[in-house]
């Protein structure tokens, strides 16, 4: 058994993608609870104000090894926490390339970089995207049979496979955490989704809704749903932050164990309903345009969650559509201040 205490005293945690979305979530979360972190972030889609002040930052590439080892040296690294990648689902259909270079290559050089500088524990940010389509109703346990159907999927299934070999041949642990939709923002508004151009709905909608976008498009209305719209499992993503520090807490407590847990909170909510929640929340009305399904988009994803809450004791704090609309509008609105 490993010692919490002796960790937090000894070592850090690195956050690859740190000043991303969910990456600056998590550093939030680590900081609140008690650990120390360093971030890594290329800056391509993250912000470096998002790292906070006292947080050591380094501005360079995952598959840089050099740079991996100095940093491992220098802040003492125990434990990574990987989100750096690409996310966009119909961007990996039509730029498969360039997902398994982000996604996989990198993640491998990364991994190597953690096994030679003594790194044991390793917690990555994989997705449900790795079920594909799934043959059964209902939330999908972690046994479903995962048959993605876009390379976003394929590529972070890939990187599952290289942490159970990689598990198997050294000391080392690690915990993939498959994210269903991520939304939301820190309930302190000290981050949240930034990024220009971003294709989460709940992101696009309180766009919409603060005049930012003059609407929002409905990609498929004749899927096998009560509405004919796609249906999702949306996780505040300051939930999906406490995942992962539960989760470095139980890599850490027991080195010889390594998970692969579903993220999500067991139920969804179609396209229109979450459009229909930004009204409500805004008292406001989007403009729907109603589109063709895209490329790589399954019907229904939602998370048989119950794994992880009787693994780690995690228990949502935010399990509430509504909640996580405000979240998202009130950090979308100190955005348009930054802006100003």
């Amino acid at each position: 058994m490993g010692s919490i205490e002796s960790f937090r005293a000894e070592r850090s945690v690195l956050v690859t993608g740190g000043a991303g979305y969910i990456g600056s979530h998590a550093v939030l979360a680590l900081k609140d609870a008690g650990w120390k972190v360093a971030v890594i972030d290329n800056l391509v889609t993250g912000f470096r104000w998002a790292v906070p002040d006292d947080v050591p930052f380094y501005e360079g590439d995952i598959a840089d090894g050099d740079l991996l080892a100095r940093i491992i040296a220098e802040q003492q690294i125990g434990a990574i926490l990987h989100f750096a990648g690409s996310v966009v689902v119909p961007e990996s259909v039509s730029d498969p390339l360039k997902y398994y270079s982000n996604n996989t290559v990198k993640s491998r050089a990364l991994i190597e970089s953690a096994i030679q500088g003594g790194v044991k524990h390793f917690i990555f940010s994989s997705t449900a995207a790795t079920y594909g389509t799934p043959d059964r109703d209902g939330p999908i346990p972690e046994d479903t049979a995962q048959k993605p159907i876009n390379p976003y999927g394929t590529s972070k299934l890939m990187t599952e496979w290289m942490l159970r070999d990689v598990a198997f041949a050294h000391d080392f642990n690690y915990c993939a955490l498959r994210y269903f939709n991520v939304a939301g923002a820190d309930p302190q508004a000290r981050t949240g989704q930034s990024t220009a151009g971003a294709t989460h709905l709940i992101k696009v909608a309180v766009e919409a809704a603060l005049g930012k976008r003059e609407s929002v498009a409905v990609f498929g209305t004749d899927f096998d749903t009560p509405d004919g719209t796609g249906v999702r499992d949306y996780i505040h993503v300051s939930d999906l932050a406490h995942a992962h520090v539960l989760a470095l807490e139980a890599l850490v407590e027991n080195p010889k164990e390594s998970h692969f847990l579903n993220c999500g909170y067991g139920h969804g909510y179609s396209v229109l309903e979450v459009l229909d929640a930004v009204d409500r929340v805004t008292n406001r009305k989007i403009v729907r345009i109603l589109s063709d399904r895209r490329a790589g988009d399954p019907a229904s994803l939602t998370a048989d969650s119950s794994a992880i809450r009787a693994r780690f004791g995690w228990e949502p704090r935010h399990d509430d559509l509504d909640t996580i609309v405000t979240h998202a509008l009130a950090w979308e609105r100190r955005l348009s201040e930054r802006a100003d």
